[in-house]
């Protein structure tokens, strides 16, 4: 079984004492940090964790039983543990980027089976003079792929984005009859897939609000999201709507939809992360491979003090795993619309 393979993330952040963390509560089948040993190590003494850690020649390595297993990328700074914790660093989002893509280019080499990337900082990769706003927008260029979609998991709600990190005034442009369109595929064929539903009921969220009222607080619902929820059930897609977006998130979490599409950053996410940050997992839509990581940031105000919990990135892991195996799964491979 290939492993799965977790990046540090930012190292000034929290990223590392989650990652000790997690693996102190056994980890879910084999696993590979793609990191610097040395902030491993200070991850683990921060946590009061004794755990042996093994530093591999290879992604794919099998360490030691019960060693963290860590293997470091060419091109890391030497200066991570010079620099304080808990600051902007350019060091340090010059790190995390190289551990992306170090991790990205081990798995299109057959040498992980799945990525999960505990949380960057968007500041500290533009200092490092990283061009990408985040992780979603920076796997998407490094997969070759034409689209990707965010997708926010937890125990009670499965939402969609339509438009991710760009300014609000942008994000209203970029809600269009083809954007809303190719999301809500997106999502049906993932919820059809690995999440074994056969035939998900999707709710499409209006932008404006009471979904535009007909018309009278705007006509986007009129003009774009209508007719691509018209265009996705002539597709056979059981999607509805567009819906007022203060209401269908309740209805979602009463049972009534499976998943929702959401039109921007923070309609979609305020109200999976008022549920609660704990077991909130993104994972990326249209990649060709499994990618999540945990639903919160870099916690610099917490950083270095091993006060950080793991339990969002532990989700994350485990459905990671869980993905993946599917993935490998020669019926998955043909299809299978088997549950999960």
């Amino acid at each position: 079984m290939k492993p799965i393979l977790l990046t540090q993330g930012d190292a000034a952040g929290i990223g590392p004492e989650l990652i000790v963390k997690a693996w102190a509560q056994r980890p879910l089948g084999p696993a590979t940090v793609v990191g610097s040993a040395a902030v491993l190590r200070r991850a683990l003494a921060q946590c009061g964790l004794h755990r042996p850690l093994a530093v591999l020649d290879t992604p794919d390595e099998s360490p030691p039983p019960g060693a963290l297993a860590v293997w470091e990328p060419p091109g890391l700074p030497d200066s991570l543990l010079a620099g304080e914790q808990g600051q902007v660093r350019a060091d340090c989002g010059r790190a995390a980027a190289r551990c992306i893509e170090a991790a990205v280019a081990a798995i299109q080499g057959g040498q992980g089976g799945g990525l999960v990337t505990a949380p960057i900082h968007k500041e500290a990769l533009h200092a490092a003079g990283v061009d990408y706003p985040g992780h979603t927008e920076m796997l998407q260029a490094l997969a070759s792929v034409p689209e990707v979609r965010m997708m926010l998991v937890n125990e009670e709600l499965r939402v969609v984005l339509v438009t991710v990190h760009v300014a609000l005034r942008e994000a209203v442009n970029l809600v269009t009859r083809a954007s809303v369109r190719d999301t809500v595929k997106m999502l049906d064929a993932a919820l059809r897939g690995p999440f074994g539903l056969a035939a998900p009921r999707i709710a499409v969220a209006g932008l404006n609000p009471h979904a535009g009222e007909g018309g009278l607080f705007g006509d986007e619902e009129l003009r774009e999201i209508a007719p691509a929820v018209a265009d996705c059930r002539a597709a056979g897609i059981k999607a509805q709507g567009p819906f007022a977006p203060d209401t269908v998130f309740m209805r979602a979490r009463a049972g009534e939809f499976d998943a929702v599409v959401a039109m921007t950053h923070d309609q979609g996410l305020i109200p999976i992360k008022y549920l609660g940050l704990d077991e909130g997992v993104n994972l990326t839509l249209g990649l060709p491979f499994v990618r999540t990581s945990p639903d919160h940031g870099t916690a610099f105000d917490i950083a270095g003090r091993g006060l950080a919990d793991p339990r969002s990135l532990l989700a994350a892991w485990r459905l990671a795993a869980r993905l993946a195996d599917q993935r490998a799964a020669p019926a998955f491979a043909a299809g299978s619309k088997a549950a999960s």
